[in-house]
């Protein structure tokens, strides 16, 4: 055995069929219980990491990196101002937008909505609104041709499809003899998008910006222009070297002072679960203080007649420190196989689960996000097994020092 047999024999226990069948229950249990509790913390963190990566990809892709705008009703000069935000090194391109509010009428049907006039060629170098469309063409948003594209929640609630009219009446209205008149236009349906997020698939139309400046009658003004910069996580910082290029006395914004609070959220609700789910790993591993305790009564008469031909107490806490280990090695492994197979695959298992029994996980309706994305990080892994192995190890170290303790003569007393 090359002098390492307390290795072996620890081995053998854990392979062994043992005369008291409970024994080798516990250690079954203990064994399924870390590694179900390592796969669940891992596909856990996975989702997480999932909505993160997903909230801020379509977040981005409808609201750019970064915009500027003017402390008056609009940004007069906005071509001058592009060409000084491309100007910087490390933006990558600017494009104007107008924005405006109004109320869509199709048929019986109405909704409020909020109305992005957009050049189509410029916006597709600043955001991936273009392609989010899942029906029609955002090119089709042409000067004059009053076309407009809808998310696919305001089109499911206007019933309305690529070809139909529909009539869009802003607040302002028109004086008139006869009083005021609000302002209408009608519009033609060509195209139809889906970002997965109900607060912009429900709220958020687009229309030429030609055409949103006739309407909400601006002339050539703009209510400002949008950045898309190299570093998103360094926008606050470009987006304001770009204004004080430009002589300031605008207003600035990005990504992350909109939607700060959603990825805080996020953050927390992933340190939160990853502690309530570690405690869980902490029971799942302390159940081999049980079972090797109940080992160590079991084979007491092995202990001792190891002792008397010479084992040390050392040898014998290596024995049982060995199988204590075993069973965590054993169980952490198939709970992180399992947790890397379920969450790479896990949007394909949601969407049977749902067509099989018609429900529902996420609502469109009350959560941002209406699929359920996963994100699998090494890094992740690695920290969850590690912790996970250790306090396996940290589990055997008493009942190990119990076995080590063990007088031959007591346990050979009534043998």
């Amino acid at each position: 055995m090359g002098g390492k047999y307390e290795y072996w024999i620890g081995r053998r226990y854990v392979r062994s069929r043992s005369s008291n069948g409970f024994i080798s229950l516990i250690s079954a249990i203990s064994m399924l219980g870390i590694a179900i509790a390592v796969a669940v913390l891992i596909v856990v963190l996975s989702v997480v990491n999932g909505f993160e990566r997903e909230l801020k990809d379509r977040l981005l892709a409808m609201s750019a990196h970064a915009s500027i705008e003017s402390s008056e009703e609009g940004l007069a000069d906005w071509r001058n101002w592009v060409l000084i935000a491309e100007a910087e090194p490390d933006v990558a391109a600017a494009a104007p937008y107008v924005d405006g509010q109004g109320l869509l009428v199709h048929g019986n049907q109405l909704s409020g909505a909020e109305f992005r006039g957009i050049d189509p060629e410029l916006e597709s170098r600043v955001s991936g609104v273009g392609d989010t469309v899942i029906e029609g063409d955002l090119g089709t948003l042409e000067a004059g041709s009053f076309n407009i594209v809808l998310g696919v929640e305001l089109a499911d609630e206007l019933r309305a499809s690529i070809g139909d009219k529909i009539t869009l009446t802003l607040a302002q209205g028109i004086v008139t003899p006869a009083g005021v008149v609000p302002r209408t236009r009608r519009f033609t349906v060509s195209g139809i998008y889906r970002v997965g997020m109900y607060e912009f698939d429900r709220r958020l139309a687009f229309i030429n910006i030609s055409d949103s400046q006739k309407l909400f009658r601006l002339g050539d003004d703009v209510s400002g222009i949008r950045l898309a910069v190299t570093e998103v996580f360094d926008a606050p910082q470009i987006v304001r070297r770009a204004a004080i290029a430009g002589g300031g006395g605008v207003l600035v914004s990005d990504w992350t002072r909109r939607h700060i609070n959603f990825f805080r959220s996020i953050q927390i609700t992933k340190s939160i679960l990853f502690v309530i789910l570690l405690m869980v790993v902490a029971v799942a591993s302390f159940n081999i203080v049980s079972t090797l305790v109940m080992v160590v009564k079991d084979k007491q008469s092995d202990i001792a007649i190891l002792r008397t031909v010479g084992a040390t107490p050392g040898d014998i806490l290596r024995v049982f420190m060995t199988q204590g280990t075993i069973i965590g090695v054993l169980g952490t492994l198939t709970g992180m196989v399992a947790g890397i197979l379920l969450s790479l695959n896990l949007e394909d298992i949601v969407k049977f689960m749902e067509a099989t029994f018609g429900i529902k996980f996420l609502a469109a309706d009350v959560y941002f996000i209406s699929d359920l994305p996963a994100d699998l990080r090494v890094k992740d892994i690695v920290q969850i097994c590690s912790i996970a192995l250790a306090l396996a190890l940290l589990s055997t170290l008493y009942p190990a020092w119990r076995g080590a303790r063990t007088s031959p003569a007591e346990a050979l007393r009534y043998e």
